[in-house]
């Protein structure tokens, strides 16, 4: 499994926004459909909302590839 370390540079970023900051989708339309699919979990739950407030310290895996939030 590919691992990206995302540094965080304020208080939260929507889960759709990380998607698209760490390039694994191409557009804010692409990040609503793969979530809303239940493609992407938080912590180890499906997430299905877009606008999900991700915190440092929180765990976001799509596919084969992890993000750390840090």
């Amino acid at each position: 499994m590919q691992r990206i370390d995302f540094e965080l540079d304020r208080e939260y970023v929507e889960l759709k926004q990380l998607l698209k900051l760490t390039d694994l989708v191409s557009s804010g339309g692409e990040a609503k459909m793969i979530i809303g699919e239940g493609q992407v979990t938080v912590d180890g739950e499906v997430e299905l909302r877009k606008a999900c407030k991700i915190r440092t310290g929180q765990r976001v895996v799509l596919g084969e590839v992890e993000i750390h939030v840090v």
